[in-house]
């Protein structure tokens, strides 16, 4: 079992700058595959970011390719997500998510989810 806690969130100006980190309990960190995840008021969660178990290939939604990065640090069990030039369409709770069979790529296949944090980017 995985628990996931994340952190970073808060409010920026567009254009600026935030880093997320997620925090991951247990031994088997590695055997996961990690994403994130985000889910703004009245819409459905949505896929940001991926990253493999062992910290290749990331993948991005085209709604935040190249302004956003993923990363993960297995031997701190960590996973970060680098957001930069945020628009007020960012707005939202994100959300960390751990898939122990497939690529944290789709809602309804995600194991475990953090509780998620806010971010707000004001116009």
């Amino acid at each position: 079992q995985v628990q996931l806690v994340e952190s970073g969130g808060g409010l920026v100006q567009a254009g600026g700058s935030l880093r997320l980190s997620c925090a991951a309990s247990g031994r088997t960190f590695s055997s996961y595959a990690m994403g994130w995840f985000r889910q703004a008021p009245g819409k459905e969660r949505e896929f940001v970011a991926r990253i493999s178990r062992s910290g290749g290939n990331p993948y991005y939604a085209d709604s935040v390719k190249g302004r956003f990065t993923i990363s993960r640090d297995n031997a701190k069990n960590t996973v970060s997500l680098e957001m930069n030039s945020l628009k007020p369409e960012d707005t939202a709770v994100y959300y960390c998510a751990a898939d122990q069979r497939g690529p944290a790529q789709s809602v309804g296949a995600v194991d475990y989810w953090g509780p998620g944090t806010q971010v707000t980017v004001s116009s």
